[in-house]
């Protein structure tokens, strides 16, 4: 049986990482198998591609270079690591992935979307999420939750956390503008509370959505 392919999205500060490696414990814990990955980056090649973009060395050079950047280095994650997994029935969580692509240089950087969708299926060559969740919370929020997270860590901010305010405030509208035109393979959780509750709310709507993976979970686990 294929794996299921199950992708978190959001803007910065969101909580994917969190609340992917929570779902990973559950799911472990229920007897799945289960990868974590992240886009950019996720095979050899394209973390090289993830480090050159996300360190800002693309952005002079436009969006639609660094949707280009973005589709290969996806490309070579999908050959590498996404689809093996999923074939060998690995359910692979996925930090980031096409739906970023068609939010941060799509809608945010204003490529035309006809060209989006022709890149999407090139690169995708019909590998599709199962499930998408989109963890919306406000962008102010977002933001200092990113910024507290690179101060413990003495890091500075990458390509698109050193965006202005504006810049992802748009690019929460384009993730909600996503969800609501695939209802069916996205599901909005308010990231805006605490982790435990969002952990819930993620738990909850896999098991209406993806039953198969749950069906012999074990009920002390359950607190949706």
């Amino acid at each position: 049986m294929a794996g299921c392919f199950i992708t978190f999205e959001g803007g910065e500060g969101a909580g994917k990482s969190t609340q992917i490696d929570r779902l990973r414990s559950r799911l472990v814990q229920h007897a799945q198998p289960v990868l974590v990955t992240r886009e950019p980056g996720g095979s050899p090649h394209a973390e090289e591609i993830r480090a050159f973009i996300l360190g800002g060395h693309a952005k002079h050079l436009g969006p639609f270079a660094e949707a280009l950047l973005f589709a290969a280095a996806r490309i070579d994650h999908l050959d590498k690591t996404i689809v093996p997994a999923l074939r060998s029935g690995t359910h692979v969580l996925c930090d980031r992935f096409a739906d970023s692509t068609r939010a941060y240089q799509g809608s945010v950087g204003n490529i035309d979307k006809g060209l989006i969708d022709h890149l999407e299926r090139v690169t995708l060559r019909g590998v599709k999420p199962d499930l998408t969740f989109i963890l919306d919370l406000p962008a102010e929020v977002g933001l200092a939750r990113a910024r507290e997270r690179r101060a413990g860590k003495g890091e500075g901010a990458d390509r698109f956390e050193g965006e202005g305010v504006s810049f992802h405030q748009s690019l929460r509208q384009a993730f909600l503008a996503i969800a609501r035109s695939a209802p069916q393979r996205c599901v909005v959780i308010n990231g805006d509370q605490a982790p435990d509750e969002v952990e819930a709310a993620i738990w909850a709507a896999l098991r209406e959505r993806l039953p198969q993976i749950t069906r012999d979970a074990v009920r002390p686990l359950d607190v949706a």
